[in-house]
């Protein structure tokens, strides 16, 4: 459940906009409130059946735009490619000068990310 609760998440932050606002008040409050369906339904004044296909639909919108975008895919790889580059960088710069505009630049990108 951890795992699936961060990637709904991380999705989240990437596409949650694109939900409908219903969507996206379920979904945090499951996800980020860790409320049960009764208790969002009983929230919202809808039946739990309600609240369970409001996430499921939402859920299914998240990893297709992810499938469609790959926003989240591109991202982790940028990621992964920084810390690459900051490992290579400290193993293989003897200029401390140099590796620490290096650094910046590196942590400078991070920002944006």
């Amino acid at each position: 459940m951890i795992d699936k609760t961060v990637e709904i998440a991380l999705l989240f932050d990437f596409y949650g906009n694109l939900l409908t606002e219903k969507q996206q008040r379920i979904i945090r409050l499951y996800y980020y409130e860790d409320l049960s369906l009764g208790e969002i339904a009983e929230s919202l004044k809808i039946s739990r059946q309600g609240v369970f296909d409001h996430l499921q639909r939402g859920e299914k919108l998240l990893k297709d735009y992810e499938g469609k975008l790959a926003l989240l895919a591109r991202y982790r790889k940028m990621r992964e490619q920084l810390e690459l580059l900051d490992d290579f960088i400290a193993e293989n710069t003897d200029n401390q000068r140099l590796k620490g505009k290096l650094r910046t630049r590196i942590d400078q990108i991070r920002k944006y990310l």
